[in-house]
């Protein structure tokens, strides 16, 4: 069913979380429903709303992208900048605590990074700046960081395994993150259940590991979910 309350404006892009809904028009402002208890819809309280609202926190910015995780949300504006707001536990907001913000908050640590997209997953964040390198923050379990470790990060850090590629696009699900790089290749971390990370087991991954099941051909776009992942090839298989 259409939502009507949009019809006004020229949704150019939508993200929906576990419990809540983004809607980016196109005159960059910002539009959230749905569940709003921990502050992830960026009003200023915990409010549901059962229809699209504006937020006027964000007014004064272009947004560009936008990013719906399972308590919190980020979005991407026109200057690089990102924002986040919602739950701050496991400090998947960025700003170097675990306090959860109600508003959008800009992330001063990448405040020297020109970002142009991002991705929300449930206790996680990653970020791609202009360069090709890929940030991450937040929880740390199974590796989903890409660090090598499983430690949790308050702050964004530069996925240094990654170091030699250029990324182009990534993704972050519950317990794993995916990469694509600008030569079609998809490198995958975190955890393996399921066979979620592309590399024939089950064994979760600290660092990126480029999937070998691709070569040969030219992926353009991947998907991480809940528990499997997709990747569209340049082919349109």
């Amino acid at each position: 069913k259409k939502v009507e309350a949009l019809a006004g404006q020229r949704v150019v892009a939508v993200s929906a979380g576990e419990h809540h809904s983004l809607a980016l028009a196109a005159d960059g402002s910002l539009w959230s429903w749905g569940w709003g208890g921990l502050g992830q819809l960026g009003h200023g309280d915990t409010q549901d709303q059962l229809l699209p609202k504006k937020i006027e926190a964000l007014a004064g910015q272009r947004v560009v992208a936008v990013s719906a995780g399972l308590y919190h949300s980020l979005a991407l504006t026109t200057d690089g900048a990102v924002w986040s707001w919602g739950h701050g536990a496991f400090g998947r907001l960025g700003h170097g605590d675990r306090q959860t913000q109600l508003l959008p908050k800009k992330i001063e640590a990448l405040a020297g990074q020109r970002v142009v997209a991002v991705s929300a997953g449930d206790d996680h964040s990653l970020a791609l700046t202009a360069d090709g390198a890929v940030w991450s923050w937040g929880q740390g379990a199974c590796g989903k960081l890409g660090h090598g470790d499983l430690q949790q990060r308050l702050l964004p850090k530069k996925v240094e395994a990654l170091a030699g590629q250029r990324a182009v696009a990534v993704s972050a699900a519950h317990n794993h993150s995916l990469a694509l790089t600008a030569d079609g290749a998809v490198w995958s971390w975190g955890g393996g259940g399921g066979g979620r990370l592309g590399h024939g087991d089950t064994q979760r991954q600290l660092l990126p590991k480029k999937l070998e099941a691709f070569a040969g051909r030219r992926v353009v776009a991947v998907s991480a979910g809940g528990e499997h992942s997709l990747a569209l090839t340049a082919d349109g298989a």
